[in-house]
């Protein structure tokens, strides 16, 4: 095996400065905070570390942090937050505004604050922002087939705010707008996806690292913790960054919840995992602890 299965998180920490660490799955699940992780990002911080917190919520950051306290994240958790919704934003004022056509739900309006923004039928926009389902409670993104279809006769620009395809909700499993915008790319049609595994969202994370650090920001001495290795996993080893796999997250399904497997199965069947996916962390860990 090219990694290497730890059981704590301080066994490994010292070798880096700086953690981008992703948020649903790993800090909490969408209904409280994992204990053991903020202690964990807290620790490390204690000890000199910086923490930003990087997300494909298709929400502004400051949303995100409010969210964050209600489920319980102590701020002394992290030192920044990096969101989609920021880099959607950008996307959006760099457009200079606009006729908008928002595929999501009320919730995720925010996005909108204080731009120049119109927000109007498919018939009359200028382009398409997709932050999530309209009711990913009930629906699937083949529900969304003639409407995107719609979008593609028009040649509308799309910007997916939340490229992960799904993301859990406790024990539910729920569809995000990368599902929506993967179906609308293959139809042809164009899409910017503002989150990871994409650069900029990386590149904006670690200029925020810096910032607190007061320096320059060092990929090889940071280290991205996530759940996901489409996106987290995928997006640091593009960037040269080293990954730190918690595999109890969205993928603790297909390897059987790992976390009772014998290590070696679990060893094999993770490397299998990783060969499918085309990426290999450099560290595998159950879920994140000290």
């Amino acid at each position: 095996m090219s990694f290497h299965l730890v059981d704590r998180f301080s066994t490994v920490a010292s070798s880096y400065d700086i953690v981008l660490c992703d948020i649903w799955g790993v800090v909490h699940d969408g209904i409280a905070a994992h204990g053991e992780a903020c202690h964990a990002l807290m620790r490390y911080r204690s000890d000199g570390g910086t923490v930003v917190l990087i997300t494909n919520a298709p929400r502004p950051s400051q949303w995100v942090i409010r969210q964050l306290g209600r489920l319980g994240v102590p701020p002394d958790a992290y030192d920044d937050v990096m969101t989609s919704g920021d880099l959607t934003r950008d996307a959006v004022a760099g457009r200079g505004g606009g006729a908008v056509f928002h595929i999501g739900p009320q919730r995720d309006i925010s996005i909108f604050d204080g731009l120049d923004v119109r927000l109007t039928t498919v018939e009359a926009a200028d382009y398409v922002v997709c932050s999530g389902l309209f009711d990913d409670t009930k629906e699937t993104p083949d529900d969304y087939r003639s409407l995107l279809a719609t979008i593609r006769e028009r040649g509308l620009f799309m910007v997916c705010a939340n490229p992960d395809l799904v993301v859990e909700r406790g024990d539910e499993r729920v569809y995000c707008a990368g599902a929506i915008a993967d179906v609308y790319a293959a139809m042809g049609g164009e899409v910017l996806y503002t989150g990871k595994p994409h650069r900029p969202i990386y590149d904006a994370a670690l200029a925020k690292a810096a910032g607190v650090r007061g320096g320059i920001a060092s990929p090889a001495r940071t280290l991205a913790i996530g759940d996901s290795l489409r996106t987290d996993m995928t997006g640091a080893q593009a960037l040269g960054i080293d990954g730190l796999f918690v595999s109890g997250g969205i993928h603790a399904r297909e390897l059987g919840q790992g976390e009772s497997l014998p290590q070696e199965a679990l060893g094999e069947a993770l490397a299998a995992m990783f060969a499918a996916a085309g990426v290999t962390p450099r560290s595998v860990t159950a879920r994140l602890a000290w």
